[in-house]
């Protein structure tokens, strides 16, 4: 017999706050997070020169160098947010976390790149400079989950889901997969990354950022006509997924039921996205709910103000629905938070279903006609009554996921 799983604890770090009340309440001021970044500005053929930090995020007064030795930002980022996270589940300090009830389904784009530059000193110089016992532990793909786990001392399963901009939505789905088949209680699920101007320049070299560099409150601009490309974010998102019957006899509160997920991968290009099956995720997350398409009344897309991006997800979205859904792009608040941006979304799709407003995407004044038609949410934001949302991520390397949540009556 499947378990139901429900979320029980949400915390984050982002561009618009370092815990979930703030960052909501900034949804609501219709202003983006985007700035001009001015340490850009000594790079070469950069032509970006935007991004959308975390501002407020402090180190734990308690995360010692012994703690910290192992921990880049991103592992930082992800390890105090996760302890946030089971705070605010009340499972801080349980028993469960460490006797092999819970387990951790996390990831990133990378490891911090700034230890990973160490090395290609080493290489380039010829000499040992910077590099020391925990540098590659730092760098690490696997670096959040595993900082994770040693710092709660978790000793169930460990899931990394370092898959790009999916390894947030990764990390939610296969949490959920472990609770729902009996591997685990409980699971720490979700995701980071932190800015580095070489992740800027991966795009930047794709032609794929933005470049209104002058006017940053005007960018990034999803499903747009006018769009001109993705602006990069960093940030953390954790929620800790538990079995329904354990978080009911100890009296916790829920904010949501995961209840539907679906990934799939393409199979055909590396970065240019195939619409079929990124709607083939969308579909097997219907089919795992056990819902139809119309039960969903709210849709929260990835939306990276990428021409073939926007026009392979809204597509692909219409493909499944055939109906004009609601939709919007949190990526226009935060700019594309790369691998926490389905932990994040997930977080405050959760949190707009609770409270029936729906954040509308911003900058969007002229829908691109090569788009599907959906209903973009745009303006001032929508009140929508529905139990049943969605929230998609698509990835380089041709990964979909596909998360629906459930308001808890």
């Amino acid at each position: 017999m499947k378990k139901r799983v429900v979320v029980t604890g949400m915390a984050l770090a982002s561009p618009l706050g370092c815990d979930v009340k703030t960052a909501f309440d900034r949804l609501k001021t219709f202003e983006n997070c985007v700035q001009y970044a001015r340490e850009l500005d000594e790079y070469e053929n950069m032509n970006t020169r935007l991004s959308a930090p975390v501002k407020d995020f402090v180190v734990p007064e308690h995360f010692n160098r012994k703690v910290t030795r192992t921990m880049g930002r991103v592992a930082l980022l992800s390890t105090a947010v996760s302890e946030q996270a089971l705070l605010d589940a009340g499972l801080l300090g349980d028993e469960i976390i460490s006797n092999g009830q819970t387990g951790v389904s996390y990831g990133s784009s990378s490891g911090s790149l700034v230890s990973i530059i160490d090395f290609y000193t080493m290489e380039q110089e010829k000499r040992i400079r910077g590099v020391n016992s925990g540098s590659y532990i730092k760098m690490m793909p696997q670096t959040t989950t595993v900082n994770i786990s040693l710092y709660f001392k978790t000793k169930g399963r460990l899931i990394p889901t370092s898959t790009a901009c999916t390894s947030g939505s990764m990390g939610i789905g296969y949490a959920y997969e472990a609770i729902k088949n009996g591997y685990e209680t409980a699971m720490i699920a979700g995701g980071a990354d932190e800015l580095h101007p070489s992740h800027i320049a991966i795009f930047d070299t794709l032609y794929a950022t933005s470049l209104k560099n002058d006017t940053p409150k005007l960018t990034p601009s999803p499903f747009d006509r006018d769009r001109d490309g993705l602006v990069l974010g960093e940030g953390a998102g954790t929620l800790i997924l538990e079995e329904y019957e354990h978080a009911k006899s100890r009296g916790a509160k829920m904010y949501t039921e995961v209840i539907g997920f679906g990934t799939s991968t393409d199979g055909t290009h590396i970065t240019n996205p195939c619409h079929e099956t990124m709607g083939s995720a969308l579909q097997l997350a219907l089919d795992d709910a056990g819902i139809s398409s119309a039960d969903i009344g709210y849709i929260n897309a990835h939306g990276t103000a990428t021409l073939q991006g926007d026009v392979a997800e809204s597509v692909a979205t219409y493909d499944i629905f055939k109906r004009r859904v609601p939709v919007s792009s949190l990526k226009s608040y935060t700019g594309h938070t790369l691998g926490a941006c389905g932990a994040i979304e997930a977080i405050m799709s959760i949190e707009m279903m609770n409270s029936g407003w729906y954040a509308p995407t911003l900058n969007l004044n002229n829908v691109d006609e090569n788009c599907a038609q959906l209903d973009y949410i745009a303006g001032e934001g929508r009140n929508i009554d529905t139990d049943i949302i969605m929230s998609n991520n698509f990835a380089f390397g041709g990964i979909n996921t596909s998360l629906i949540f459930k308001r808890i009556d």
